[in-house]
């Protein structure tokens, strides 16, 4: 399909247009395109860029003249109300998005692209299109298409989802399939938690009641998912190979990073601790939590959750697998020590140790309302799991913004102490 015919950008053309999109990976590469497919009216263009194959979705506008710039599809509201209705006939659609009254592309974005939809109904809908493919269902659409669907009010209402399929000659039936787009709704001028930590937190505002509604929310969303998708005994064989992560993390850490060597051996110690304690039932979780995943909608609904892609660096299909809840505990607990550490490097200087402290404490207290459970009896496993988070933070600080780094080295320090004089 690279040849130009009427009404038809070829692959030629397509290539200094995509090199020079937001969304486009290879930057500073030269894109080598070639179309496989057209499904679901977009297309399907595999780039064999030097750092390896990467499959795009490309929806461009037909009609563009040969030769012309291309005209991407999600800025013209004629597509987006095709894509629409497309994902209305999804057999996985929940409710219908409808007839549109106006689409916009929501600028900032780089890995996807979304359009916020006004629909004849008076709703507002956010339909993202995913611009990399892979084959496996998309966690952020199965995840929330489950909470949505048991009545869940804690994630944004899902409209629906288009799956698709496609040509994949790697696979062994030569056929891939995956999420090509995914709607849900819009839910404009609400700030995440990390704004409102952030700005309380300044100010000396207690979080008491905040924080323990946040841990009865996450509480729920946990019990919701364990009953709607499938969850698994923690068996030997993830317990270790969850464990060896850890590890495996920790060894790089200490070489990519001289002061996390210190505290390696104690940190290991609270490893081998969390191996051969009592594992809860492992099920689907966000996997990638921290306060920015999360806005603060109006009383009576409270904390709305978001972004349930998991880790972006870990395949997607271990990002499907079930796993422990105290990972995203373990993810709330380090972003709450961020605003403190965030403050502290403000221009004008904020101590707010003690603020994250009872927020911590009171989350967990919620949370453990939420779940009935003893938290106490999994204490070596939720180290360990905030300890790992710790360790790659020290990573992405030491890389990224070095006078950051001990933000999470004094809690790697404090973890690791705190478990040694727990024995």
């Amino acid at each position: 399909m690279s040849a130009e015919a009427p009404g038809q950008v070829s692959d030629r053309t397509l290539e200094g247009w995509i090199a020079a999109q937001r969304w486009y990976a290879a930057k500073g590469g030269t894109p080598a395109l070639r179309t496989i497919a057209e499904t679901a009216g977009t297309r399907l263009v595999l780039d064999d860029a030097a750092t390896g194959p990467v499959l795009y979705q490309v929806p461009v506008v037909t009609g563009a003249d040969a030769g012309a710039d291309p005209v991407d599809g999600t800025t013209d509201p004629d597509w987006v109300q095709g894509l629409v209705s497309r994902i209305d006939a999804d057999p996985s659609s929940l409710r219908p998005i409808g007839e549109l009254t106006a689409s916009r592309v929501l600028s900032g974005e780089q890995s996807n692209t979304s359009v916020i939809c006004d629909t004849a109904s008076g709703a507002q809908v956010i339909v993202k299109v995913f611009r990399v493919l892979h084959h496996g269902d998309n966690p952020d659409v199965t995840t929330q298409l489950a909470l949505s669907a048991a009545g869940s009010d804690r994630v944004p209402a899902v409209y629906g989802a288009l799956h698709a399929t496609w040509p994949d000659t790697g696979r062994p039936d030569g056929t891939a399939s995956g999420h090509l787009a995914f709607a849900q709704e819009f839910l404009p001028g609400l700030e995440d938690a990390w704004r409102v930590a952030l700005r309380d937190a300044r100010a000396g505002a207690s979080w008491d009641a905040q924080a323990a509604a946040l841990g009865e929310a996450l509480a729920e969303v946990h019990r919701t998912l364990a009953t709607a998708l499938p969850t698994q005994p923690a068996d030997q064989d993830r317990r270790d190979a969850a464990i060896e992560t850890m590890h495996a993390r920790l060894d790089a850490a200490a070489r990519e990073a001289p002061t996390v060597e210190p505290h390696v051996d104690a940190v290991r110690a609270v490893y081998e601790r969390a191996a051969v304690s009592q594992w809860p039932v492992l099920q689907r979780i966000h996997g990638d939590l921290h306060l920015g995943q999360v806005l603060a909608a109006p009383a009576p609904r409270g904390w709305v959750f978001l972004d349930f892609e998991g880790e972006p660096l870990r395949p997607l299909a271990e990002r499907t697998l079930p796993d422990v809840t105290l990972r995203d505990v373990a993810g709330m607990l380090r972003s709450f020590d961020y605003v403190a550490g965030a403050l502290a490097h403000d221009a004008e200087f904020v101590d707010a140790g003690a603020w994250a402290q009872a927020a911590r404490a009171t989350f967990l207290d919620g949370y453990r309302r939420g779940t009935g459970g003893d938290l106490e009896e999994h204490r070596a496993l939720l180290d360990a799991f905030e300890l790992d988070k710790a360790v790659y933070e020290v990573v992405y600080e030491t890389r990224n913004r070095p006078d950051w780094t001990e933000i999470p080295l004094a809690a790697v320090a404090r973890l690791a102490a705190a478990s040694a004089d727990a024995d």
